[in-house]
């Protein structure tokens, strides 16, 4: 089974200026900023601050919803991801942090700096703890859209938008 950490957001004019990002399936993500891009930014942490409240609980990840027709994504760092990717695993299979330690002849400080989102931990590990619960890492590298990028494909969807009246 793929994990998909695409999140959408909505992202809104604030009243006072800048803009407000707010994530529809994890409501305990909300951030600002000066505009959008540094909103946008932002954003990331918010999420990654939010997803770790859900993994620090031990309760079940939030499930990205669909994304509407020009709605943005954000998606937690790589190095997050990873360390998600390994919580995910853990709870899909029942395995306690103990158990996955025993399966990788680890102490537990090792499975805790595995997990821990502030810890710049090693690809190697989070592969080696992916692969005793059954899984393995693939990785998408995408074209980052730029703000020019984003302007024309807004106008060409208002012109087919338009058109389609």
């Amino acid at each position: 089974m793929t994990m998909n950490l695409n999140f959408p957001v909505a992202l809104e004019a604030a009243d006072d200026g800048g803009f407000v990002v707010t994530f529809p399936d994890v409501p305990e993500a909300i951030t600002q900023g000066e505009d959008e891009d540094e909103a946008l930014l932002r954003a990331v942490d918010a999420l990654e601050t939010a997803l770790e409240m859900y993994a620090d609980a031990g309760e079940a990840l939030p499930v990205p919803g669909k994304a509407d027709g020009g709605q943005r994504l954000v998606h937690p760092t790589t190095q997050v991801a990873i360390k998600l990717a390994v919580y995910q695993a853990m709870q899909e299979e029942g395995v306690r942090k103990a158990e996955l330690a025993r399966r990788l002849g680890w102490h537990m400080p090792q499975v805790d700096r595995l997990l821990d989102f502030r810890h710049a931990g090693k690809l190697a590990a989070a592969e080696s703890a992916l692969s005793a619960l059954g899984r393995d890492i693939h990785v998408d590298v995408v074209k980052i859209p730029t703000a020019a990028s984003r302007q024309k494909r807004r106008s060409r969807s208002s012109r087919r938008d338009k058109a389609a009246v």
